[in-house]
């Protein structure tokens, strides 16, 4: 049996990705990523698939939503939500960093 490690962490350079490099990344089909699109739940929802290009942010956003739908059986709708709500939280908690070293 193969062991296979898998490193996890955010892009920061402003490189972007394809369809099809982050459904790899995600390790989804590039349907997975059309219909989150589709739907509103990832990036802009553009209609042109040939234009789509993703952010760290959004591949960060998806594989957080697929962890989510896979390991809960959330609907993709509740893990987008689950998403914008961990996203808030790590936003307000930066700029309560933000606020706290300005004080100090």
């Amino acid at each position: 049996m193969t062991q296979q490690n898998i490193a996890s962490g955010e892009l920061v350079d402003e490189a972007t990705l394809t369809l099809d490099e982050l459904a790899r990344a995600c390790s989804v089909e590039t349907n997975w990523v059309i219909e989150r699109i589709e739907s509103g739940l990832l990036a802009d929802g553009s209609p042109y698939v040939a234009s789509w290009r993703f952010t760290s942010h959004d591949l960060t956003r998806a594989r957080r939503m697929y962890r989510l739908e896979r390991d809960f059986e959330a609907a993709p709708e509740l893990a987008a939500l689950a998403t914008d709500l961990i996203e808030e939280n790590q936003r307000l908690k930066s700029r309560l960093r933000a606020a706290e070293l300005r004080d100090t």
